[in-house]
């Protein structure tokens, strides 16, 4: 036994450290770097990744403001006319005929431009890139179909 006055010896052999992690965030072993899986990319992206919706969708939200601003901006200014230009709208274009009797009566037809202008609209830009949309989700079921019909 040694005494109390010698300096302390210590344990020249240390037990290896435990094989979990200390922390959380600690892995256990380093972890060993894996090859990534190979495999074919599709020449078309999947559809959810297309970026053709999302021009099809700003094509349809500009076909819906263009055709919303055209009905509600003329009422609108039919309204702002009544309430702050009572003389202008009180005024007669024609004998028995005031101006804001006339705009009241062109809502009607303004109302048929702003439906004609989404419908044109419609035909002219929005269909067009969902027709292009369906066509391709069509060829990408057929070819996933036939993918996993010969995976079988």
């Amino acid at each position: 036994m040694s005494s109390p006055y010698e300096p302390y010896q210590p344990h020249t052999s240390h037990p290896p450290p435990p094989p979990h992690a200390t922390y959380p965030w600690q892995a256990a072993f380093p972890a060993e770097p894996t090859e990534p899986p190979r495999h074919r990319t599709p020449e078309n992206p999947p559809l959810g990744n297309h970026s053709d919706l999302r021009v099809l969708r700003t094509a349809y939200r500009l076909q819906r403001r263009v055709a919303t601003l055209t009905a509600l901006g003329y009422f609108l200014l039919f309204l702002i006319l009544s309430a702050f230009a009572p003389d202008f709208m009180g005024g007669e274009v024609a004998p028995g005929l005031p101006t804001g009797l006339l705009l009241a009566l062109l809502q009607l037809p303004v109302t048929w431009l702003a439906i004609g202008l989404y419908e044109h609209t419609a035909r002219r830009y929005v269909d067009p890139i969902a027709d292009r949309i369906r066509r391709q989700s069509q060829v990408d079921a057929k070819r996933d179909a036939g993918q996993r019909g010969a995976g079988r």
